[in-house]
């Protein structure tokens, strides 16, 4: 049995926690009286991981078996996640790969010839060759690339189809080729908790025409947490829009869960925490501290790049999208779950090298905002760690710096709406339409490797919820002309941070830090905590 998350209590003794710094990481020492929430130890993964696959595929949750569902003459779908799961990109091999050969060998025993896999990118750029063939494999790769297993296009109106509205007013639009499919299966790897569900599919082969209904202010600032599916306004969309198309095409749900398994040897120390660790791990650490702040930015990033995580299958799940999303939930909670009481006045996270929109690419200022306000904010259910009012305190170099192939409309986002306005509201309404419909962005998004151009607006909006509950964001070690530029004060040490956000919620602040990653989400719940800084 694995070991649960817990909170630990800064004493005079304990030792400097690691925070994640962007491309590097820092041993910062942290007030008497904070908390540190660190994650549980990692599950045990199956022990036959293909012969777990196999069974699910043969004894699915509300559905016939999978080769009940496949003859020959049909046209079959599959669509995978994308390279923004998981995070780091996992060792060969990827459950991607695993599942996928499963399927298609079901497939051609039951003499399928029409086959097509799509990688569900949504508005995310495209996967280059490299990239498919890790996450699908050899032998998918070879069989299948580039003609039958290929990047789904948002902005390719013969590839879409329009298959009706919600009675909530929402248009639900996706790929033709699975709507118009005997059968879409979809494969899919629940990183966290807002993964999978209805979600797959409303918006991983969905444009922007469909995904607007939920990737907007008013959505996301109802939703309660990204985390919490039953509290969160964007899957009761999602589920809106997957109930409705699945009334047109059949859907068989593949959810697989992974441990928090994060780091691989070298990088073990990361796993652990820190009174537990070795004379080599403390070396380890002081090391790589050292070494990625000294380096050259671009040079940490990409000896960080380099990480294969050794994730572990922990679940696997078929059959009919609701109750195997149940499932899926129920097992990502068991990995991640940790029961914290009480909110602070303080919320501390580091932000690491990697999120789910910069794998192999730079962790921009927007997707910084992204990644505090919008993911480590939401890693609770209940309540907020931190209380209404409180200062999110986050640990980044927060550079001025942008991956021009990847994310160009990032760039005049920054310069050209964040210069004049920071109210997601007002930036909704004056510039959305006209970065969504951009040739230019629209051409990079389709023949390059772009996010297309509404995307910075989503990574905006997705820390409405954040902007408005919070008091105040300070940045450790950020750049001071961004942090201002993106509405953040920016303070020198940890010190300096915690003081001025005494200015904005009083004396003795009560202080929580998350140590993460590895991932895991808080269940937050009334009450005890009033420790404060001395």
């Amino acid at each position: 049995m694995n070991r649960p998350g817990t909170v630990v209590e800064v004493g005079r003794s304990t030792p400097p926690v690691l925070v994640h710094n962007g491309d590097s990481v820092v041993l910062q020492r942290f007030p008497v009286g904070t908390r540190v929430v660190y994650p549980p130890d990692p599950i045990t993964g199956l022990r036959d991981p293909d012969g777990a696959i196999r069974r699910a595929l043969l004894n699915p949750l509300d559905s016939e078996p999978l080769p009940a569902l496949l003859h020959a003459g049909m046209r079959l779908t599959i669509a995978v996640d994308d390279i923004s799961l998981p995070l780091p990109p996992m060792r060969w091999p990827d459950v991607r790969s695993r599942v996928l050969e499963a399927v298609l060998d079901m497939a051609a025993d039951a003499g399928v010839e029409d086959v097509e896999i799509i990688i569900a990118t949504s508005l995310h750029r495209r996967m280059t060759a490299a990239e498919v063939l890790h996450a699908m494999g050899r032998r998918v790769f070879d069989a299948f690339w580039p003609d039958r297993l290929y990047n789904f296009d948002a902005e390719d109106p013969e590839a879409l189809i329009e298959l009706g509205t919600t009675d909530e007013g929402e248009v639900v639009e996706i790929s033709k080729r699975a709507a118009t499919s005997d059968l879409l299966v979809y494969v899919n790897i629940n990183l966290v908790a807002m993964d999978g569900g209805h979600k797959s599919v409303a918006v991983g082969l969905a444009p922007y025409r469909s995904l607007r209904h939920h990737h907007n202010v008013h959505t996301l600032r109802h939703t309660r947490s990204l985390m919490d599916p039953p509290r969160s306004a964007l899957h009761s969309s999602c589920t809106r829009m997957g109930r409705l198309l699945e009334t047109h095409v059949k859907v068989f749900k593949i959810e697989t869960t992974l441990n928090n398994d994060t780091f691989p040897a070298a990088l073990g120390f990361l796993n652990r925490r820190e009174s537990e660790w070795t004379v080599r791990d403390r070396a380890m650490a002081r090391v790589v501290a050292q070494a990625t702040a000294s380096m050259p930015p671009a040079q940490a990033r990409a000896m960080f790049q380099r990480t294969r995580a050794p994730y572990a299958l922990t679940g696997v799940f078929a059959g009919s999208t609701e109750p195997v999303h149940a499932r899926a939930l129920e097992s990502l909670y068991k990995q991640q779950a940790v029961p914290v009481r009480g909110q602070s006045d303080v919320l501390s996270v580091g932000i690491p090298y990697v999120g789910p929109y910069n794998v192999n690419s730079i962790m921009n200022p927007v997707l910084v905002h992204c990644m505090g306000l919008g993911y480590f904010f939401n890693l609770y259910r209940g309540m907020p760690l931190v209380r209404r009012g409180g200062v999110l305190i986050m640990t980044h170099p927060c550079r001025e710096e942008f991956h021009p192939v990847h994310h160009p409309s990032y760039i005049d986002f920054y310069e050209q709406v964040l210069s004049e306005t920071r109210d997601p509201e007002r930036i909704e309404v004056e510039y959305e339409e006209r970065f969504a419909n951009d040739a230019w962005y629209r051409q990079l998004y389709r023949r390059s490797h772009a996010y297309h151009g509404v995307h910075p607006f989503y990574m905006w909006y997705w820390g409405a919820h954040a902007l408005d509950h919070l008091g105040d964001v300070v940045v450790v070690g950020g750049d001071r002309g961004v942090c201002e530029r993106l509405g953040f004060r920016a303070a020198s040490t940890l010190d300096d941070a915690l003081e001025m956000a005494t200015q904005t919620v009083g004396p003795h602040p009560s202080v929580t830090h998350l140590h993460c990653p590895p991932l895991f989400v808080c269940d937050v719940e009334a009450g005890g905590f009033e420790a404060g800084v001395p």
